[in-house]
């Protein structure tokens, strides 16, 4: 039973399941815009996830000389590695433009992680920013990118994707700022810092109220679109509501990161 929660604790540290979060939704941009399942992109995007992720959660300690690191954290960064060299080979694979803008979201990783500014905490650190550039960051990454590289042209339908993978993103965010109330830097002021945990529920269940009607607005409105988002609004809404700072880690970063792959699943097989 231990060795499996080991290899459990190393799949959610290492960040192969966020990683597994930001595929789905590739897959799901693919799917709303009627484009072919096109790999690189979707790889890219899952050996990126996993190199960003474990950089800005493991580059501080990485770079405390003192620190020795544990055989779990040299495993980790051993597997960042070989995702980075991944990366690079996918990246060659992607048009132009997607490069390009594929560069402008690594230099929001490398903001949010690394003090470019004299005197100046990282992005990461800076009062009420953190939940905005973590949810651009991923539509950027999973819906924008997956748009240029197939070279589809920029609608409403577009627009209104945005704004619903933006209202989503934030949503499962403020579910992981409510456990993390205890232990986050007062400074940081997050949103249930700035309202309260309350408050912050009803802001997240209206979000995902408006996350639903938005869908009616889409020109090439589909049926079964609708029943999937049902029961997807339904489990943020029971995630959301059931938040609380002494739930378990896996709450977060094991249930509710598996809310993107579910819809996915939904979606493919429904």
């Amino acid at each position: 039973m231990k060795f499996f929660k080991l290899i459990f604790d190393f799949y959610i540290n290492s960040s192969i399941h966020v990683a597994l979060s930001c595929y789905a939704l590739v897959r799901m941009t693919q799917h709303m815009f009627h484009i072919p399942y096109e790999n690189s992109i979707a790889y890219f995007v899952f050996f990126g996830t996993v190199v960003g992720y474990n950089f800005v959660k493991y580059d501080a300690l990485a770079r405390k000389q003192k620190v020795q690191m544990r055989y779990e954290l040299k495993a980790i960064a051993l597997w960042s590695f070989c995702c980075l060299l991944l990366v690079g080979y996918y990246f060659f694979q992607l048009e132009l433009i997607t490069q390009i803008v594929a560069f402008v979201f690594l230099s929001f990783t490398l903001l949010y992680t690394l003090p470019f500014f004299p005197n100046r905490r990282n992005a990461r650190n800076w009062a009420g920013v953190k939940i905005y550039i973590v949810a651009l960051c991923w539509v950027g990454v999973t819906l924008i990118l997956p748009i240029l590289n197939a070279e589809v042209t920029f609608t409403t339908d577009f627009y209104l994707k945005c704004m619903q993978r933006f209202i989503l993103i934030f949503v499962l965010i403020l579910i992981f700022e409510i456990l993390d109330l205890a232990n986050d830097d007062p400074h940081l002021q997050t949103v249930p810092q700035q309202i309260g945990v309350k408050r912050t529920k009803n802001l997240g269940l209206a979000l995902i109220i408006l996350f639903f009607f938005l869908e009616f607005l889409k020109s090439n409105f589909e049926k079964n679109q609708i029943i999937v988002n049902v029961i997807l609004i339904v489990l943020v809404g029971l995630f959301l509501i059931f938040a609380n700072e002494k739930r378990s880690k896996y709450y977060t970063s094991f249930w509710v990161e598996s809310i993107p792959i579910l819809w996915w699943l939904m979606v493919v097989f429904l």
